[in-house]
């Protein structure tokens, strides 16, 4: 009897903690009320089986208990019974199914007049593309993938000259539109969920996945990576930045294009070639935020999951097996080449290894020798 009157309090309990949960009250940010709806529906009918088949164990429990005298009738089998039972079962089952088909159909067919959004995943960053002035995404391919080149743009179609490039983990759109997200990993297999938006996909190598929204209000909201994708999974993080479409537009227009990089890339060559170490380390910096070093790295002195570049150069650091090494110019160049030969104490080996040419090494070594030392460092924070 005490079995029964506990799985009682357990249907009752359960039941007022699903109304009185402050859950509800959650602000919706994005048009995919449909996607409540069939949670509501989930819900619902998983809700009723569980009542049902609870309060049939407390019925059973109580009528059949033992009692002195009684004796259980043996029935192996009730067919009547179990056609209801697999009637019910599969009613069950269609109904939690059917409303997902239908919302997973409107999930991945964007409508007209979308606003095209490529994302693309590498450990453990985020990286976007948006079509230029002439409306198109540029083709890709796996075989065009290089540092230089990290979406893979395809540099003979002009479709893909005037896209634009996003190497930060933070990306605008605009208020009300309809975004179509098509998303690539590079590497290993990556989600990209906005819990704000009801939106997420899986994004798997080799494949171009896609779904859409409509961002109904402006604000901040994280990006987060729903798949275990390696040691520095949790911090592959991201913003979305929701805005009316002036704002957008006028952030869009501030990013560079795949042309303007190229041109860039060859402007800095001659510039290094020349001498200067200004323009050494200004090919250094463009080369860190197309590596998207800036994702564990700082040069502001705040932490991240990776040492900060600000006061580095010259600065002596302890090593996780108790060694010390000055930073230098041979050590950040052997610990960029070779990042999981040593591990800094306090970080864990999580740092890609990046194929890059002398020239590049040598400007991205003298870009963090720019950010200071130990002396500098502490002299501008007395």
């Amino acid at each position: 009897m005490s079995l029964a009157i506990a799985l009682f309090l357990i249907i009752v309990l359960a039941v007022g903690f699903h109304f009185a949960s402050p859950w509800w009250i959650t602000p919706i940010a994005s048009n995919w009320v449909r996607m409540d709806d069939m949670l509501t529906i989930t819900l619902v009918i998983t809700g009723v089986f569980f009542i049902a088949i609870n309060l049939f164990i407390v019925i059973a429990l109580v009528r059949y208990r033992h009692r002195r005298g009684h004796r259980a009738a043996y029935e192996p089998h009730n067919r009547r019974l179990e056609w209801w039972l697999i009637g019910l079962t599969a009613v069950g089952v269609a109904a939690l199914l059917a409303p997902g088909l239908f919302v997973y159909a409107d999930f991945v067919r964007p409508p007209p007049n979308v606003l095209q959004m490529e994302v693309f995943g590498q450990q453990w960053q985020w990286r976007f593309r948006f079509a230029g002035p002439g409306g198109k995404l540029g083709t890709t391919d796996v075989r065009y993938i290089s540092d230089d080149n990290p979406f893979g743009l395809n540099p003979a179609d002009p479709n893909g000259r005037d896209n634009y490039l996003i190497d930060t983990p933070e990306v605008h759109l605009p208020l009300n539109r309809p975004i179509q997200v098509l998303t690539r990993s590079r590497d290993v297999l990556h989600d990209f969920y906005v819990p704000a938006f009801r939106a997420r996909m899986n994004m798997v190598p080799g494949m171009v996945t896609t779904f859409w929204f409509t961002p109904t209000k402006a604000g901040r909201y994280d990006i987060l990576c729903a798949q275990l994708c390696g040691i520095g999974h949790s911090n592959m993080r991201g913003v979305v930045v929701v805005e009316d479409e002036a704002s957008f537009s006028r952030w869009l227009a501030q990013q560079s294009t795949f042309a303007q990089r190229q041109q860039a890339k060859v402007q800095a060559a001659s510039a290094a070639a020349g001498g200067g170490a200004k323009a050494l380390a200004d090919q250094g910096k463009t080369l860190a935020e197309g590596k998207g070093c800036f994702a564990c790295h700082t040069v502001d002195g705040s932490p991240r999951v990776g040492p900060t570049w600000k006061g580095l150069y010259g600065k002596t650091e302890t090593m996780a097996d108790g060694s010390t090494a000055k930073v230098d110019e041979a050590y950040l160049r052997a610990f960029i080449r070779n990042p999981k030969a040593r591990v800094v104490k306090g970080f864990a080996p999580i740092m890609p290894t990046f194929d890059l040419s002398e020239q590049e090494l040598t400007a991205l070594v003298a870009y963090i020798e720019s950010q200071g030392g130990p002396a500098a460092s502490s002299a501008a924070n007395p």
